[in-house]
C-alpha cells in the first residue's frame, strides 16, 4: 500500500498563483491568460519526498540505490486496477522491469490534477468538429491544469496519465541516456536502454549508477515511443495489489489503527433536508465507553445530525440507537417518489428543455406514415459500495490528519481544513484503498463529518463508521429520470424523425453547491449524455433535457447519464426496429455507416454471441460512454416472472488497451453491477424518508445469479479510453430487449418486472 498523502514545502510559492484573480476587472487579462501556455505537468509546485539515497528526477519519478523505481501516484484504487496499469506508463518510456517499480502516494499538487475528468464534462457530441470546439476543449484543459483536483472518476485515471506518465518516464530516461552518453564520450542516439540500463557497445551502466548525474543533466531530445516499440502496453498483466487483498495486508479505510484511536456512530434526519431540534446527550453520558455526543450539523451542507463517540464501535453504536434525538422533519415531509415523478412528467409537458443536439428538421412530416412514441422511467439509485461510508480524523494542535478511502484527496483536504479552521498546508490525507467508489467516494460529506467530530475528541483520533442503513438512506443517489420518445417512420420503414426529451435533476448543479459553495446553473452534460451523443444516423433528430430542481441528494453513479440513458435510447431504438419491420442488429446497422468503430464492435460481438439456447433469447445493446464503445449481446430466459440472464457477451474498443486483463476484469464487474440495478435496484421515497434500509430491501446479484461474461477487447491504435464504467449501461436495455423477444412484452420502467 503505497504510504499517506503528505504536506510538503513548497519550491516556488508564486507558482501557486491562480492567474485567473483579475477576471473581473479587464478582459485583456483573461486573453492573456488564454494565450499563455497550458500549465505543465511534469515539475511539481511541491516536491516528491526523497528518501536518503533517492533522487529525484521529475515531479513523477524517483530512483533508489539499488534501481528501485518510485513514481508518484495520485489516483485512488477502488477496484479498477490503476496500480497495475500506470506504473505500466512509467515503466514502459523508461525501459525498467515492471516488477522494479514501487508506488507512493502523490502529494497534493496541481500536476497531479485530473484535466481529462474535466474536459470530458464538456457538452460536446463526438461527431462534431470546428475551431470553436477545439478552442474550448483547449480552455478548459488549460484552466484544469490550474485548478489542479485530484479526482480519480470519469473512467478517466489512464486517458488522463497517458500524456504526463509516459512523458515523466520518457524525460527520466532521456536524462540518465545524456547522462551515461557524457561520461562515455559519444552522442545521446547511440545508446540505448533496456531493463533498467543504458548500453553503448561493451560499455554498459545501470540506472542506479547514473541517477545522480542524471539529475544535472538537460535532455535535447525527448521523443515518446511509437506504439509498435511497445514491450509492455498492450500485454496482459497480472494485478499488482491482488496479493495484498487476498493476504489482508491491503488497508482500506476502516483498517487504520492510530493510536489513542477511539470510534463514533452516527445518527442522521430521518427525512431529507430534516434538521436538530433537540439532542438529550445526558441519556447516554454514562453508558459504557461514551467519551462524548456531538452535534455535527451544518459541517456538510443538508446533512443533520449527532454522533456519539466511544471507546469502541459497538458502545458508540448502542449509545447512539439509546441517544433521544428531536428532530424538525423540513420542508420535505410530504416528499414521495409518486409526487417527484409527478413533477418530472408535469414539467416535460410544459417546458421544451435545453437542445443538447439537433440535426436536420425534427418534423419534416410529409413523408411520415407511422408515428411512434413511447415514455421510459428510472428510479433513484444507492451505490451500496461494499465498504461502508467512513473517515477517520485526528484534530490535534491546530494541524488535522485524515484517513479516508476518497476518490478526491485535493477536495477532502480542502474540506478539512475548511470545518477545523486551519489552512490547507496543515492538513495531511492519507489515501486508502477504496472498497468500491462508484462515484460515492466524490462526495466528502464523511471527510467534513469525521474533521467536526474528531474536532470534540480532545485531540484524539476518531473514526466515524455509518451503518449500513444509515448509508442507503443518506447516499447521494442516482437521479431518477423520465424519458420521452416520439419518432416517425415512412413507408419504407426509415426514421425520419427522432426526438427524445429527458427530465431529471442535474447533478452538476447540486455538487457545485454543496462541495465548492457555487450556484449551480446552465447545461449539465451527464443529464444527457449517452442520449444526445449517440452514433446512430437519424437525419432528422432532437435531444433535450429539463433540469428538475429536487432536494432528494443526487450525485454520480457508476456510468452516471449514460446508466439511465442506454437504457432508454437502446429499447426505443430497438422499438422504431420493430415497428419498421426490420431485425434489430440489422436495423442498428443500418443506421451507423459512418460509424465504422461502432459497426465493428457490434459484429463482433454479434459474431462471438452465437446462438441462444433453446427456450432462451437474445437481446442487443450498443452504447458509447467515456470514450469507448461497447456491444452486449445477452441471453436470457424467462421463468413465470423471473428474468434470468445466462450469458453476456461483451465486446468493447476502447483505444489502445494498455492492460487487456483489467479491461476484461472491469467489463465483467460493469456487467454485475448494472445488471444488479437492471433486476433489482430501486430508492423509494414515502413522507420524506427514503424505505429501503438494507441489502434486504435493496439486493445486489447474488453469485448463483451472475452470468458467464465473455470479453473481447478490440485492438485499435487510438488513445486510450474510459474502461471502469462503459460496461454498465448496454446491459439492462439488452436484456429488456431480450425480453421482449421471449414474451412480446415491452418493460419501459426500470427495474425490470413481470
Amino acid at each position: 500500500m503505497p504510504p499517506a498523502e503528505s504536506k510538503n514545502t513548497p519550491i516556488n510559492p508564486s507558482r501557486r498563483r491562480f492567474l485567473l484573480g483579475g477576471l473581473g476587472v479587464t478582459g485583456a487579462l483573461i486573453i492573456g491568460w488564454g494565450l499563455m501556455p497550458p500549465r505543465q505537468r511534469l515539475d511539481p509546485d511541491y516536491p516528491f519526498p526523497a528518501q536518503e539515497g533517492e533522487v529525484r528526477l521529475n515531479g513523477w519519478i524517483k530512483l533508489g540505490p539499488d534501481g528501485t523505481v518510485t513514481v508518484a501516484m495520485p489516483q485512488c484504487e477502488m477496484g479498477q486496477g490503476v496500480y497495475t496499469a500506470l506504473p505500466m506508463l512509467v515503466a514502459e518510456e523508461l525501459d525498467v522491469p515492471l516488477s522494479s517499480v514501487t508506488l507512493e502516494r502523490a502529494p497534493i499538487d496541481k500536476i497531479f490534477g485530473n484535466v481529462a475528468a474535466i474536459q470530458d464534462g464538456l457538452p460536446f457530441h463526438p461527431d462534431g468538429a470546428g475551431t470553436f470546439k477545439d478552442a474550448v476543449i483547449w480552455l478548459t484543459g488549460k484552466t484544469a491544469r490550474e485548478l489542479g483536483l485530484m479526482i480519480t472518476g470519469g473512467s478517466s485515471s489512464v486517458k488522463d496519465a497517458w500524456g504526463p506518465m509516459r512523458e515523466a518516464g520518457a524525460t527520466a530516461r532521456a536524462m540518465l541516456v545524456t547522462a551515461s552518453a557524457k561520461e562515455w564520450g559519444v552522442q545521446p542516439a547511440q545508446c540505448r536502454t533496456e531493463n533498467g540500463m543504458v548500453f553503448h557497445g561493451e560499455k554498459k551502466a545501470s540506472y542506479a549508477e547514473l541517477a545522480a548525474r542524471a539529475v544535472h543533466s538537460t535532455p535535447d531530445n525527448i521523443r515518446l515511443k511509437d506504439p509498435k516499440d511497445f514491450r509492455l502496453i498492450g500485454k496482459p498483466q497480472p494485478r499488482r495489489d491482488s496479493a495484498a487483498k487476498v493476504n489482508g495486508t491491503a488497508v482500506f479505510g476502516l483498517d487504520p489503527r492510530p493510536e489513542g484511536l477511539l470510534y463514533a456512530a452516527v445518527k442522521m434526519s430521518p427525512t431529507i433536508g430534516g434538521t436538530v431540534r433537540k439532542v438529550d446527550g445526558d441519556a447516554v453520558k454514562g453508558m459504557p465507553g461514551v467519551v462524548r455526543v456531538v452535534d455535527f450539523s451544518g459541517a456538510a451542507p443538508g446533512m443533520a445530525g449527532v454522533a456519539v463517540i466511544a471507546a469502541s464501535l459497538w458502545q458508540a453504536r448502542k449509545a447512539t440507537d439509546a441517544l433521544p434525538v428531536d428532530w424538525d422533519p423540513g420542508p420535505n415531509a410530504s416528499l414521495s417518489t409518486d409526487g417527484v415523478f409527478r413533477e418530472l412528467s408535469s414539467q416535460l409537458d410544459s417546458d421544451a428543455g435545453f437542445t443538447y443536439h439537433q440535426s436536420g428538421e425534427p418534423d419534416p412530416g410529409r413523408t411520415a406514415v407511422k408515428q411512434l412514441s413511447a415514455e421510459y422511467r428510472a428510479p433513484f439509485l444507492a451505490h451500496a459500495t461494499m465498504e461502508p461510508v467512513n473517515c477517520t480524523a485526528q484534530v490535534k494542535d491546530g494541524k488535522v490528519t485524515l484517513w479516508a478511502s476518497t476518490q478526491v484527496p485535493s477536495i477532502a483536504a480542502d474540506t478539512a481544513a475548511r470545518v477545523a479552521g486551519v489552512n490547507r498546508d496543515d492538513v495531511t490525507v492519507n489515501v486508502t484503498y477504496i472498497g468500491g467508489g462508484l462515484g460515492r467516494r466524490l462526495e466528502v460529506e464523511m471527510i467534513a463529518q469525521g474533521v467536526a467530530i474528531a474536532a470534540q475528541a480532545g485531540g484524539k483520533p476518531v473514526q466515524v463508521i455509518w451503518s449500513r442503513e444509515q448509508d442507503i438512506a443518506h447516499d447521494f443517489f442516482r437521479p431518477a429520470a423520465l424519458a420521452r420518445f416520439s419518432a416517425s417512420l415512412d413507408n419504407a420503414g426509415n426514421v425520419v424523425a427522432y426526438e427524445n426529451r429527458i427530465a431529471s435533476g442535474a447533478i452538476a448543479h447540486q455538487v457545485l453547491a454543496r462541495t465548492f459553495g457555487l450556484i449551480g446553473a446552465g447545461p449539465d452534460k451527464t443529464t444527457a449524455e449517452g442520449a444526445f451523443d449517440m452514433p446512430y444516423e437519424f437525419a432528422h433528430q432532437k435531444i433535450a433535457h429539463v433540469t428538475v430542481p429536487t432536494p432528494v441528494p443526487i450525485g454520480y453513479w457508476r456510468s452516471v447519464g449514460h446508466s439511465h440513458n442506454a437504457f432508454f435510447k437502446e429499447s426505443f431504438v430497438d422499438e422504431l426496429a420493430h415497428a419498421a419491420g426490420r431485425e434489430p442488429v440489422e436495423f442498428r446497422r443500418s443506421l451507423l455507416q459512418r460509424h465504422p468503430r461502432h459497426l465493428a464492435v457490434l459484429d463482433t460481438a454479434i459474431a462471438k454471441a452465437g446462438k441462444p439456447a433453446p427456450g432462451r433469447a437474445h437481446g442487443v445493446a450498443l452504447h458509447p460512454s467515456f470514450g469507448s464503445i461497447v456491444a452486449q449481446v445477452v441471453e436470457v430466459s424467462v421463468e413465470g416472472t423471473e428474468i434470468r440472464v445466462h450469458k453476456v457477451t461483451c465486446v468493447i474498443d476502447c483505444g489502445l488497451p494498455v492492460n487487456p486483463n483489467i479491461i476484461a476484469q472491469q467489463m465483467e464487474s460493469g456487467v454485475v453491477f448494472g445488471l444488479s440495478a437492471a433486476l433489482f435496484g430501486e430508492v423509494t421515497i414515502k413522507d420524506g424518508m427514503v424505505e429501503q434500509k438494507n441489502f434486504h430491501d435493496y439486493p445486489v446479484l447474488r453469485m448463483n445469479q451472475v452470468p458467464h461474461v465473455e470479453t473481447i477487447v478490440m485492438k485499435s491504435a487510438e488513445p486510450p479510453q474510459g474502461v471502469g464504467e462503459p460496461g454498465t449501461p448496454p446491459i439492462a436495455p439488452a436484456v429488456a430487449n431480450a425480453v421482449f423477444a421471449l414474451t412480446g412484452k415491452r418493460l419501459r420502467s426500470l427495474p425490470l418486472r413481470l
